[in-house]
């Protein structure tokens, strides 16, 4: 009899079990997808993807700071907006770094553009002028642009930076990579200089970008 008493407790723990984990499951699930910047925003995203690592960067941040936990490509991020000057987003994602211990994504949306997804101009394939294996790139800073499957932009990110630029990869989505530094002042200058140029740029911790080219031409 006494087992016949203990299995309901159990099958009910069970079931309690059960609906926790679904509960976990729905509740990671309803992350929802990072809002873009506004025009001329620079946005701060924290790599955050414990429920630790938001606390104690909540607990860190002052109140005036919004956060929102959102994910960017594959990644949970946390969502510091409302930086109008690049040198603002540059010291919060400084602080971030020293105080909490996480990177962070510095993007932007220029203030005027013609990059614009929905008008996409005829692809051409991107080739390489080097044989390049793909590899990650080491420590530093990557400034990545968005070119939306616009190859005829590369001509464009190159007068920009006045240089030749690469093709890579991050967060499985492929990317201009305009400049790859371990400089701090530089990245931040070369992102400042394509956003007034119109082009939808952003930096990355360099780690992990893959570069599949070093060299790119329509």
């Amino acid at each position: 009899m006494h087992r016949f008493q203990i299995l309901p407790s159990v099958l009910g723990l069970a079931i309690a079990g059960l609906i926790g984990g679904m509960s976990s499951v729905f509740a990671q699930q309803a992350i929802p997808i990072c809002q873009p910047p506004t025009s001329g925003e620079y946005l701060l995203l924290v790599v955050s993807p414990t429920a630790n690592n938001q606390k104690q960067l909540r607990s860190a941040l002052p109140p005036e700071l919004k956060t929102i936990t959102c994910k960017y490509l594959n990644e949970t991020v946390t969502r510091i907006g409302g930086f109008k000057k690049i040198d603002d987003a540059n010291r919060w994602a400084r602080y971030v770094s020293n105080i909490v211990g996480l990177s962070a994504i510095i993007t932007t949306r220029p203030t005027t553009t013609d990059v614009q997804p929905q008008q996409r101009a005829q692809q051409q394939p991107l080739q390489q002028t080097v044989n390049y294996n793909p590899q990650a790139l080491g420590e530093g800073y990557a400034v990545l642009v968005d070119y939306y499957n616009r190859p005829e932009l590369v001509s464009s990110v190159q007068q920009a930076v006045g240089g030749n630029v690469g093709f890579v990869s991050y967060g499985q989505r492929p990317y201009l990579l305009a400049v790859y530094t371990t400089n701090q002042s530089e990245a931040y200058n070369t992102l400042q200089k394509l956003n007034n140029g119109g082009f939808v740029a952003s930096i990355v911790d360099s780690r992990k970008v893959i570069l599949l080219r070093s060299t790119v031409r329509l």
